[in-house]
């Protein structure tokens, strides 16, 4: 358990890390580039690598950037089209780098080809598939095509449009003026260049709206929920040997108080109020009911460390012992028996050790009230190994 954990921590974690380490890189070397390549031809291979190439390298560079942070992001999520986007990218950003030669792209070429092979190595940990709504796909649907529309347009017109010669100069056109920059260097020069170009505008703009509304409200909403204190999708994708708390009872908020400051964990409750309570104190709290698989699904029970089950009601916790442990059979699990007599069905259950706290409590304080201070047995009592006996 301790070497997979080990290496889901290695597999997410660092993969995520250097993919952003490397689109930070491929942007501040990307500018520098733009910055500086003109103002001095000397580079790395002793002038091989022509000015105009370095420049566009630099302004490619710049893109790939933020093309790997979108990906890093993507990867944050567990998803696998994030991770084949990383490792297209990675390579082409050690061609930028070199490409770009100067001092100040090495270190993007160094991480860049560092970070292949762990990025490699953790593809088996990026699995989940990218789930767009039908009106988020509309949405890239109606962007794309305007895009296509606009370009086919306005190369097809090029008689009609001043300063159109090229696919890349109909494509700049339709950007500039479907985003309502309009810098006014590509102009349409006749009646139907003016109505096809009001065409753009009109179906450019309600495009971008709709992309912008549709795709980035999650992102919001996300930003949203973890500025008030709930769990954002990202962060229960990011859970990682960490124990699971099933339920709330009288015994949770000292599991909680043990808990806090020492392991990751997050606690799965069903109750409205206990959640909305425990997201305003800071902790992880999934609303959902422990019984059920998928909300275990959801808090990585399968990259957990222990399990804890230690609500007032032993049956639902028997039940939630019992999901947790067909999830997963080799993990930790710990129950608390209200009544003595459920011990054993816990047990039964899949619980590793039952704990009775009632038994316990009335073992200490008869030995207290004898005065005694032998303390043997009190190991075995709190490890639910007397329950054996």
């Amino acid at each position: 358990m301790e070497a997979g954990t080990r290496r889901g921590w290695v597999g997410v974690r660092l993969a995520v890390t250097l993919t952003f380490a490397v689109a930070v890189l491929s942007i501040a070397t990307g500018v520098s580039s733009i910055g500086f390549t003109a103002a001095s031809t000397r580079n790395l291979f002793g002038g091989g690598i022509p000015q105009w190439a370095q420049e566009t390298a630099g302004f490619t560079g710049t893109l790939t950037g933020f093309l790997m942070l979108a990906s890093a992001l993507g990867m944050r999520r567990g998803l696998r089209v994030a991770w084949y986007s990383t490792a297209l990218l990675l390579p082409l950003t050690a061609v930028q780098g070199l490409v770009q030669s100067s001092p100040y792209s090495l270190p993007l070429v160094v991480v860049s080809l560092a970070s292949l092979p762990v990025v490699a190595l953790a593809r088996h940990r990026f699995d989940r598939e990218l789930d767009l709504s039908t009106t988020q796909l509309a949405a890239l649907a109606a962007l794309a095509g305007v895009q296509v529309y606009g370009t086919t347009g306005t190369y097809a017109l090029a008689d009609h449009f001043q300063n159109v010669e090229t696919p890349l100069d109909a494509f700049y056109y339709t950007l500039v003026t479907a985003s309502t920059v309009g810098y006014g260097d590509l102009t349409p020069t006749t009646q139907t260049g003016r109505l096809f170009g009001m065409t753009v505008v009109v179906l450019g703009t309600a495009s971008f709206a709709i992309a912008l509304a549709s795709l980035l409200g999650p992102a919001i909403e996300a930003r949203l929920a973890t500025a008030l204190g709930r769990m954002t999708e990202s962060q229960l994708e990011l859970l990682e040997d960490h124990v699971i708390v099933l339920g709330y009872g009288d015994l949770t908020e000292p599991i909680l108080a043990e808990l806090d400051g020492q392991t990751e964990f997050v606690v799965v409750t069903p109750e409205p109020q206990r959640a909305t309570e425990l997201g305003d104190r800071g902790f992880k709290v999934l609303r959902a009911d422990p019984s059920d698989q998928e909300p275990l699904r959801r808090v990585g029970i399968d990259e957990a460390r222990a399990v804890v089950a230690a609500t007032n009601n032993d049956a639902e916790d028997a039940l939630a012992v019992l999901t947790a442990r067909q999830l997963n059979p080799d993990i930790r699990i710990v129950a608390a028996a209200t009544d003595r007599e459920n011990v054993d069905k816990l047990r039964r259950a899949g619980a590793d050790s039952v704990i009775s706290p009632t038994t316990i409590g009335g073992h200490l304080l008869v030995r207290s009230a004898l005065g005694s201070d032998g303390m043997e047995g009190v190991a075995d009592r709190l490890s639910g190994e007397s329950a054996k006996r």
